[in-house]
């Protein structure tokens, strides 16, 4: 039986073959594979429709070894954390609140072939909104990313973090556990690969936040990050262009991608009602039960996952 999978542009798959080692004659094979280990796994629960499962084999170049190892660290996370990667119900009035005010856009047209997606950290009120209540909406939206984006997907994302009207108050809320949970949530769980991270608009206060975040991030990470004091030196790495209309650039206006997003919030109520029922259940999992406290230990340390 062919996947069920979405047709990709010849250019995507040139790429996906190039960058990805995606062959199309094999994805079922691999897609098999797969199924065959998650069965074998009495602890792990997961979606197995091929769009979910191919996501993940994208976002590991088809190495089934590290495919297994996040998408069993992707529910090991939203099972041990849902407060944060577990959305269930996209009707929340908080969560549709924050959306509209649009603090996490990801934008319409490519830049270089990867997604563009921007945090604008100080729109939402910190007496009202905690980060963690934002970084529920970016859960939402990059999960939708992953079923729906194979552009993201194959080709990666530049994320902007703009910090344009943040206070001291916004940083604050980025405390080192929620740091810890997000970037290890981000290498270890997620397939989708950022490409570059951009700081622009840096308020005092931001060293402290990002030279506490940066050693928590793998070498590579860590050659991805740019800090920009001001928009002018961002647009040397990103044209201007590229940004949306209220930045002075031609790439959507941050109104119509809220209002599109929201659609596609609409679309997937059923999907993420579905999320509750995946997961995975420590009690079964083969060897030694996994120490949370070790692995997330605030003295800095992440001890890997063994996992297959």
């Amino acid at each position: 039986m062919a996947p069920q999978i979405r047709a990709i542009s010849a250019e995507l798959q040139a790429t996906a073959k190039e960058r990805l080692n995606e062959d199309p004659d094999r994805i079922e094979a691999d897609l098999e594979a797969l199924k065959t280990w998650i069965r074998q796994q009495p602890h792990l629960n997961p979606r197995i429709d091929d769009q979910f499962l191919v996501g993940f084999l994208r976002g590991c170049k088809y190495s089934l070894e590290k495919t297994k190892s996040k998408l069993d660290k992707f529910y090991t996370l939203r099972t041990k954390y849902p407060e944060l990667f577990s959305v269930t119900d996209v009707d929340d009035p908080k969560l549709r609140d924050i959306h509209r005010m649009g603090p996490i856009i990801y934008l319409p047209n490519t830049f270089n072939g990867a997604r563009i997606g921007i945090f604008r950290m100080g729109v939402t009120p910190t007496d009202k909104y905690n980060i963690l209540d934002v970084m529920r909406v970016g859960q939402v939206m990059q999960e939708i990313g992953l079923m729906d984006d194979d552009t993201a997907i194959i080709n990666g994302v530049v994320f902007i973090m703009d910090m344009k009207s943040a206070t001291a108050a916004h940083m604050f809320q980025m405390t080192p556990g929620l740091a810890k949970k997000m970037t290890v949530f981000s290498e270890e769980a997620f397939p989708m690969r950022p490409k570059a991270q951009h700081f622009v608009n840096t308020i005092p206060g931001f060293e402290t936040v990002f030279n506490m975040i940066k050693p928590m991030m793998s070498k590579k990470q860590q050659e991805r990050l740019f800090v920009h004091a001001k928009v002018e030196s961002l647009i040397e790495h990103v044209p201007l262009k590229y940004l949306p209309k209220e930045y002075g650039g031609e790439n959507g206006s941050i109104e119509e991608i809220v209002a599109d997003m929201e659609k596609k919030f609409d679309q997937y109520r059923d999907y993420f009602k579905a999320n509750a029922q995946y997961g995975t259940d420590e009690k079964l999992r083969p060897g030694n039960p996994i120490d949370f406290d070790s692995l997330y230990g605030t003295e800095g340390s992440f001890r890997k996952l063994n996992v297959d």
